[in-house]
Order: C-alpha cells, then structure tokens, then sequence
C-alpha cells in the first residue's frame, strides 16, 4: 500500500562539499607535528548540508571535524586502533573525542548488493560503523538512538509513560481490516521514510491516507503502521539541542506535504509551552538523545506525539523560516562538548 501513489524521488550526489576536508586535502592548512589530534568524527553521506555547515562552523573554533561518509567509503584509507581511541584516516593520526553517525547507511555504498563482492563490503561496514557508533571509550551524540535509529514502536510506549497523549495504533499486514480509533486512518512505515534500493537514488515511504481500494494485495508483505486520524489546530517540530528547546509551527494539508510539495508547506518559529519542553526533555534524557526532532499534534486539549527523529535534519526548516536557531544551537553545543572533553576551552 505504501508503494502505490508515491512520486517522491532524490537523487542524492556523492560528492563531498565538506570545508574542512576539502581544505585538508588541498594541503591548505598547515599542521604542526605532535600528537594525535582531537577531532569530532562523523558519519555520514557528502549530501548531509547540516553536517557540511557544522565543519564550516567548527573550523572557525579551530576544531577539527572528519568524516566518514556511507557514499564514498569504498576507496578510504582507515585504519581503527582497537586498543586505543585512535584511527588513522588516509595520512591523518586522529583522537575522536565526540561521534556522531547521522545517515550513514550501508544502502548508500555505491555497490551491488546482489554480488558477492557488494555483499561483502556492506556487511564489512555495517559491523564497523555500528561498533564504531557504539565504542564506549568516545563520547557518542545520541547513544542512546544507537546513534541512528530509534523505532516508532519504542517511541510511542515511552512518549505515553512520560504523559504524551498519542494517537490509537495497530500494527499489521491487514490495513484494511484495522481502523483504530473507529474512524479515518493514516498508514505509516514501521521503518525508514526512505528506501534506497540503488546507492544514492531514495524513494519516500510517507504517511498517507488509508484507502483499502489502493491495496493491490488483502495482505502487506510486511507489518505497516495504522494509526488513528487526529484533528488538529496546528503541527509542530520541536527540536532539543542539548538543554534547548527550539520550536516550529508547520502549517501543510497532508502529512506527505513536506517531501512531495515543500514550496506549499508554511514554517515558523513558535514558543514551546513550558509543560511540553519539560516533557520532552525527559524523554530526551531517558532516549540519550542529545540533538533529536520531535513532530507533535496541537489538539487544543492537548499535545499529541506522533514520532522523534534522531537523525534531524533542521536546515530546511530554518530556510524556510528564516531563523539559524537550530544552527545555532547544534554549533554551540558541539563546540563546548568538545571543549570539555577534548580539555580545551570552548571557541565561540
């Protein structure tokens, strides 16, 4: 059903628009000799914009930001020393004092998985980015996201123990069967919003009506979400940076709006009420979730929960609002996390 009536489509660039690795490969910065540098590593693919703007930012605190990113790792030279917090990338011998994976994915690999040597270079890194992410002697931005993912299923059980309202769900190969709540229904992807079939070319998985005319099969090939309509006065994306609360009015006609037709989708900044920000910075707290996004419902009587997004991506939110507070904040966050564990003061 979620593969009907989806014309969402991205071709996403492999090439990298990183400032700090393009300088340091231009031979651009002068290095003195000593020892390792700390530097904050990151996972990621070259189209991460708000990746690309943190090297930008962290370089103007003279902070060394690296990266690894899932659509141009085929050819990187990387040595990870397993008895020290230290890795060697192409010439550079580097101490990681923060990690943060965002989208890296091993569907993004530019190889065919149907061969056994595509096959086998996905499972190589699938292993290695996840201990990677996981290593315990590096400070990891949202560790308890796994740094990647963190399921819907999960996040609805926890956003009700902490007193979010949320919407009645069934989980099920049936859609047409299931009608939560008695009334109109969104279906929704149990996983990723994104497939990625071939290296760099996603589709979208995004919510939409449920219309069991549109079921091409009585039964799904795998479990989808149903999920009970919720009228509402308004959408909001919250993010939580740290101990910051940044909020988004988001005004759109249906929930698939922002990916199909973004230019129709209206954005604003709005105060976060203070019981919600203090709910959700709970939740955050309990997730280890250190930059994350949250969508909610405003129903008038209350906040409804629909999902958090560890891998957040804000850039888009701020171009069309005209505010860098996301920026803003994830910069000066980085910036002084790295301070503090790398022993150095914070650059503002």
């Amino acid at each position: 059903m979620l593969l009907q009536g989806q014309e969402y489509f991205f071709r996403s660039p492999g090439i990298g628009l990183d400032f700090q690795d393009r300088m340091y490969r231009a031979d651009l910065v002068s290095e003195e000799p000593g020892d390792p540098a700390p530097c904050v590593l990151v996972l990621a693919r070259a189209a991460d914009m708000e990746m690309n703007e943190l090297s930008l930012a962290l370089a103007e605190r003279d902070i060394r930001m690296v990266r690894i990113d899932a659509d141009r790792c085929v050819d990187l030279g990387l040595t990870i020393y397993t008895d020290a917090p230290l890795i060697e990338l192409d010439r550079w011998l580097l101490r990681p004092v923060l990690v943060w994976r965002r989208h890296f994915d091993v569907t993004a690999i530019p190889v065919d998985p149907t061969t056994v040597q595509g096959a086998y270079v996905r499972e190589q890194w699938h292993a290695v980015a996840g201990w990677l992410s996981g290593r315990a002697d590096w400070t990891q931005v949202n560790a308890g996201g796994a740094g990647e993912y963190l399921d819907r299923l999960t996040q609805l059980r926890d956003a009700g123990d902490f007193g979010l309202s949320l919407p009645r769900t069934a989980v099920t190969t049936m859609p047409g069967r299931t009608r939560p709540g008695g009334g109109r229904c969104i279906v929704k992807t149990a996983g990723h919003h994104l497939l990625e079939p071939q290296p760099g070319a996603l589709r979208g998985l995004f919510p939409q009506p449920l219309d069991v005319r549109r079921a091409a099969e009585p039964r799904e090939p795998a479990p989808v979400l149903v999920q009970q309509y919720v009228e509402a006065e308004q959408e909001l994306r919250v993010f939580v940076v740290g101990g910051e609360v940044i909020g988004f009015r988001v005004r759109k006609l249906d929930p698939a709006q922002l990916w199909v037709d973004p230019e129709s989708v209206s954005v604003e900044p709005v105060d976060v009420p203070t019981g919600l920000a203090e709910r959700l910075l709970a939740l955050s707290a309990h997730w280890g979730l250190n930059v994350a996004a949250f969508d909610l419902l405003d129903t008038g009587a209350d906040w409804v929960f629909l999902e958090v997004n560890v891998n957040c991506d804000w850039w888009w939110f701020e171009q069309r609002s005209g505010c860098t507070a996301v920026s803003d904040a994830v910069h000066a966050w980085i910036g002084a996390k790295f301070g503090e564990l790398a022993g150095e003061p914070a650059h503002r």
